[in-house]
């Protein structure tokens, strides 16, 4: 099987449109012979396609290249994007499989149906939501209450010192506020379950992916963050999350999927109708104790317990 970059078709069709008819050739011979490699000449290859969430762009790859060896036959390409892309994707017909850390919302269904889609969800694992601050921030605990404070419209909170603290290398005291990019499932889903629905407030630095998240963090004392669990690095920390009056839980895998950490989800697939064939085979895989061991191995929790060796 060979992993499709479809992102990197751009640069492809350049160098196959410029210089001449000679340069043309010895500059794309080695693109031909990659092409031949991966079986593009061979037309008994099923291709399925598999974009959406950033969350899940990481296991969906892993998934991909574990899968060469269950079929050959079957090539899976994966691309990023954000939930929001692969979901409207899936409804538009150009992608078989959807990523998403967060549900279809009412409108995307509606759509999906109004076009003759019929969405499948399944639950491939479940996912904390941790949040991110420089080690040198002090803060071990936060509410949701909060973290709603910081990052809502008209929130109150925009200098650490309003949360009793003084950050050493901040010298400014602003809370930096670091989000992610409007079409993100994590971005929706952290606008649901930790603002209340709440519109977020302006002058947030949005990142268009969470490894971008923790790094900001991690180089910048001011900041505050959020993002999957399976990006989380040594060089940030993960305060424990409490409703008030709760006590505060701390983003692990087992949390995650016992639902005692309060900004736990469940991460998605969305395909068009109960998924048959190829892509029923591939999904089949993905639940079995094989593909749920890979994405506990990729640290998030499986859809339902396994014995992983």
């Amino acid at each position: 099987m060979c992993i499709i970059l479809w992102d990197e078709f751009p640069i492809l069709v350049e160098i196959l449109t410029r210089g001449t008819t000679m340069n043309r050739f010895f500059r794309t011979a080695p693109l031909v012979v990659f092409l031949l490699a991966c079986g593009g000449g061979d037309s008994s290859r099923t291709v399925i396609q598999n974009r959406g969430s950033d969350t899940l762009v990481n296991v969906a790859q892993a998934w991909a290249e574990a899968y060469s060896a269950i079929d050959p036959r079957v090539a899976v390409a994966v691309t990023g994007g954000g939930s929001g892309t692969g979901i409207s994707a899936m409804i538009n017909g150009t992608i078989d499989i959807a990523n998403a850390s967060r549900a279809m919302s009412e409108s995307e269904i509606e759509d999906a149906h109004a076009r003759g889609v019929d969405p499948i969800e399944h639950i491939v694992g479940y996912d904390a939501l941790a949040v991110f601050l420089h080690p040198d921030n002090p803060i071990d605990a936060m509410t949701v209450a909060q973290l709603a404070n910081i990052y809502a419209e008209g929130g109150e909170f925009e200098d650490w010192s309003q949360l009793g603290v003084t950050v050493p290398g901040c010298s400014s005291g602003e809370i930096i506020r670091v989000s992610r990019q409007n079409n993100s499932g994590t971005y929706a889903y952290f606008e649901e379950a930790v603002l209340g629905g709440a519109e977020y407030g302006l002058g947030s630095r949005d990142m268009n992916g969470s490894s971008e998240v923790v790094e900001l963090v991690a180089n910048t004392p001011c900041a505050i963050g959020y993002s999957g669990l399976a990006y989380a690095t040594d060089h940030v920390k993960m305060p424990c999350v409490s409703f008030q009056g709760s006590d505060c839980v701390a983003p692990t895998t087992s949390s995650a999927v016992d639902g005692s950490y309060p900004i736990a989800r469940p991460l998605f697939m969305y395909t068009n109708g109960e998924p048959t064939g190829a892509i029923g085979a591939y999904m089949d895989w993905i639940k079995s104790s094989v593909g749920q061991c890979i994405i506990l191995a990729k640290g998030y929790a499986s859809a339902a317990p396994v014995t992983c060796t």
